[in-house]
């Protein structure tokens, strides 16, 4: 099999993202149930190539956003949201919060591409109907 490109993990997942109701739910799976967004892309990325994975596979995967995710994205996060809340005292607030979205956005392609790294070295089932995010929602 051809290894997968994050170049095109990442169009599909821009693609997807900006569909009618699609940011809404997967936010509402990282806000209400812990879930990674860039691997719930991800797992419907696999699906669409008709590619399944296994529940060790969906945990090796799980592992390698669970540091990035600690140590990077909910920290800066979480400073977007303190910046807004505190908007009215934050000199220049509009530009500081335009680079911390836009730093945010390279990150997250960042994590996307460590995500791909670590499927290139999986060996995949064929499957006609995939269902890798429900593997992933169901997990506790």
């Amino acid at each position: 099999m051809n290894l997968l490109n994050s170049d095109h993990f990442w169009q599909f997942a821009c693609t997807l993202y900006a569909k009618l109701g699609q940011q809404t739910t997967l936010l509402a799976l990282q806000n209400q149930q812990g879930k990674n967004v860039n691997l719930c892309l991800l797992l419907l990325y696999l699906d669409s190539l008709k590619l399944s994975i296994n529940a060790q596979q969906l945990n090796e995967l799980t592992q390698v956003v669970s540091e990035f995710d600690t140590h990077v994205l909910q920290p800066l996060r979480a400073a977007r949201s303190y910046l807004k809340i505190n908007q009215n005292t934050i000199n220049d607030y509009a530009t500081i919060r335009e680079e911390l979205l836009n730093a945010e956005l390279k990150l997250e392609k960042q994590q996307q591409h460590m995500l791909i790294e670590a499927v290139n070295g999986f060996e995949f089932v064929a499957d006609p109907e995939p269902n890798n995010i429900e593997l992933y929602v169901k997990a506790t």
